[in-house]
């Protein structure tokens, strides 16, 4: 098994404030299956997404990445792991006003040892057209796609996305969806998706739905969709 979380447990404050916010999380991925953890805000997905990331730790469990636990890194191999194993996309997307298109992407093939073609994947991203304008100058949607190939030039296992069409209309949410399913189907990175829309588990080959911080249901998609057949 590619990818293992292993009985992860998270709580935040202190005393009688005191907050469990993951009870026990425990499944696994293969590698390049699409996962959606779907919930209502609170449920402890986003918190969950940051300890598969190495960006916050767990109280108690285990992070297993191709048999490598990220417990047992010291600082500089974390951050080796991160910078080779993992793509994040966020709901911000925290580009580089004064970058243009391609050098923003660009920035990200500096991270890895074996990154991807940038004209390959602009033209991927649908972002050729666009790669000499800054982020001022693009609409949200090819703000995110150039966010998403950011993350994916790299090349990485994981791509994490974080609510990533949270701060989209209807229309350009399924653009960027679809772009996900794409990279993800291209390049056979494992994708993790945190949603709260129901209708985006269509798309996942395996769907884990929280509540609580904790998983109630757990399982493969047997019906999926394209996520330009998807609709809310």
């Amino acid at each position: 098994m590619f990818l293992q979380i292993q009985k992860i447990t998270k709580s935040f404050g202190q005393g009688e404030n005191r907050v469990q916010v993951l009870k026990e999380i425990d499944f696994s991925l293969e590698k390049g299956e699409f996962c959606v953890l779907l919930g209502p805000s609170g449920s402890g997905k986003s918190t969950l997404l940051n300890i598969i990331g190495g960006i916050d730790t767990a109280d108690t469990g285990d992070i297993v990445i191709n048999g490598e636990k990220i417990r047992d890194m010291d600082d500089k191999r974390l951050t080796q792991y991160r910078r080779t194993h993992l793509g994040y996309v966020f709901q911000a997307y925290n580009l580089i006003p004064n970058l243009t298109v391609r050098e923003n992407i660009e920035v990200g093939a500096y991270l890895g040892t074996n990154p991807l073609a940038v004209d390959e994947l602009l033209d991927t991203l649908g972002l050729s057209a666009h790669q000499h304008k800054i982020p001022s100058q693009l609409s949200g949607g090819q703000q995110q796609r150039t966010a998403i190939g950011r993350a994916i030039i790299k090349n990485p296992d994981i791509l994490l996305c974080d609510e990533p069409t949270g701060a989209l209309d209807y229309t350009t949410s399924k653009e960027i969806l679809k772009l996900i399913e794409t990279v993800n189907q291209k390049y056979g990175n494992t994708v993790i998706m945190v949603t709260h829309n129901d209708a985006i588990k269509d798309m996942a080959d395996r769907v884990i739905r929280l509540r609580d911080g904790m998983i109630r249901k757990n399982y493969l998609n047997e019906n999926k969709l394209s996520a330009s057949d998807l609709d809310w």
